[in-house]
């Protein structure tokens, strides 16, 4: 992709996330990015990433519903307020709640792709519903409820 994902605007100091960090050099290194009103992220899994011979471990599509959820609310949020994510104070979200439908098992030769939408946006919270795709087929469903990090609690960390 040509644009920037919405991880690469996060602070050094809040990159190293193990599934969407960019600065986690052991990272999954999940990256996110706007099509329209949808976010998408795509991933393609090594084979170490199996539960059983052909599948993903549901453990790896979790983690990937949660970032890929976290950083479209941040995203989200960011587009609310009508500022670039490159503008301070940083918006940061992390998980409320994360519940995650296993439709059927996902193959794991071939690229996954998550695709998005924002369902509310209301104070500090962001529901984001999502759904995976594997080979032209859905086979899970996730939803991350995402809350903002209060910015005196960012500013420890920055």
């Amino acid at each position: 992709m040509k644009q920037k994902a919405f991880q690469d605007f996060y602070p050094d100091q809040l990159s190293h996330c193990y599934g969407c960090g960019r600065l986690n050099p052991r990272g999954l290194h999940f990256k996110s990015y706007w099509d329209g009103d949808e976010s998408v992220c795509e991933y393609t899994p090594k084979s170490y990433h199996t539960a059983f011979p052909g599948c993903v471990y549901g453990g790896l599509i979790a983690s990937l519903i949660d970032c890929h959820g976290t950083g479209t609310a941040s995203a989200a949020a960011y587009r609310a307020e009508g500022r670039k994510m490159d503008t301070s104070p940083p918006l940061r979200f992390v998980t409320g709640s994360l519940h995650v439908e296993f439709l059927k098992p996902t193959p794991i030769d071939t690229t996954l792709v998550v695709r998005s939408r924002v369902k509310e946006i209301k104070g500090r919270k962001v529901v984001v519903t999502s759904e995976l795709h594997a080979g032209g087929q859905v086979c899970v469903r996730g939803e991350v409820v995402a809350i903002q990090v209060p910015e005196e609690q960012l500013d420890q960390l920055l």
